[in-house]
């Protein structure tokens, strides 16, 4: 059985100070920890540990730095969740275009269209869920038009979907000619690649929208990483799949396929470079990624 007991702030601090945190002004650091919990802000501490079972800290580990690695890594979180957002978007705008005009309205609801049946019940599931927390007026007019019995069509109900969800059900979908045709017009030549992409991106949304740490993460599904892509890709591909630079390349290059004249990698490369006290080999950036063509602003 669990058996600590929480602590008040002034017990925050005085924990921190006593594992070898430097904290010269307390009242500020007494605020700071008002409205950031202290078990958030002490995730940041980890790679200053000199002792991962006492949580000793380096000499030099210091309030202050903790605190500026929290802000880069928020910083860091609003520009990758705004570009998954794009990406979100635009595969949603797609497979409502592309898959509606093969096979109709409810394509998402006809079970022979999936390959794992399961794996479409569950989908169903999920989109019934949401049909029925939906507060939005056009969900609204529909079902006041047309009534509840039936699913309203594709392009109102995917426009309820999380990103999660339309992954999954373009995954499971059993026309691999029409999704390599969907590949293929961001760049990417097999359709495999791109659902391997879409995957791997949707816990790093999630990880965003509920504001978790980017920084030294380790993500659960990896992208595949070809040595050669249609448009402007990275050479080095034995970089740790696992890793945030890995999934950022891939959003990278997908951004560019959407909008040629998006931000991304100026926006990352300046918050970096504003940064460089950010250990970035923690995300898995290879040393030389600015001289990556896939990164040039």
């Amino acid at each position: 059985m669990y058996s600590k007991p929480p602590i008040s702030i002034d017990d925050q601090i005085t924990l921190l100070k006593g594992r070898g945190l430097s904290i010269p002004n307390e009242e500020y650091a007494h605020t700071i920890l008002e409205h950031i919990s202290y078990y958030r802000f002490a995730s940041y501490l980890r790679p200053m540990e000199t002792d991962k079972s006492t949580h000793k800290l380096y000499p030099d580990a210091t309030f202050d730095k903790v605190l500026s690695l929290y802000h880069f890594d928020a910083s860091l979180r609003l520009l990758v969740f705004n570009a998954i957002q794009e990406i979100e978007i635009s595969l949603r705008s797609r497979m409502i275009q592309e898959f509606s005009m093969k096979y109709g309205a409810f394509w998402f609801f006809d079970e022979s269209h999936f390959v794992d049946k399961h794996r479409f019940v569950e989908s169903i599931n999920v989109l019934d869920k949401e049909l029925l927390r939906s507060k939005d007026e056009f969900i609204k007019e529909h079902i006041a038009k047309y009534g509840k019995l039936e699913f309203p069509p594709s392009w109102k109900t995917l426009e309820l979907t999380s990103f999660g969800t339309l992954s999954k059900l373009f995954a499971n979908f059993s026309d691999n000619k029409l999704k390599k045709e969907i590949a293929r017009s961001y760049g990417i030549p097999q359709h495999e690649i791109f659902e391997s992409w879409t995957a791997s991106i949707v816990p790093l949304r999630n990880c965003c929208a509920h504001h978790g740490r980017l920084w030294n993460k380790k993500f659960p599904i990896t992208p595949l990483l070809p040595s050669r892509m249609r448009s402007a890709w990275i050479s080095d591909v034995s970089i740790p799949n696992n890793k945030l630079y890995a999934i950022l390349c891939c959003v990278m290059y997908l951004l560019n396929a959407i909008d040629a004249n998006n931000s991304f990698a100026k926006d990352v490369t300046n918050l970096i470079t504003t940064n460089p006290y950010i250990n970035i080999s923690a995300m898995g950036f290879p040393s030389k990624w600015r001289n990556e063509t896939l990164w040039h602003s």
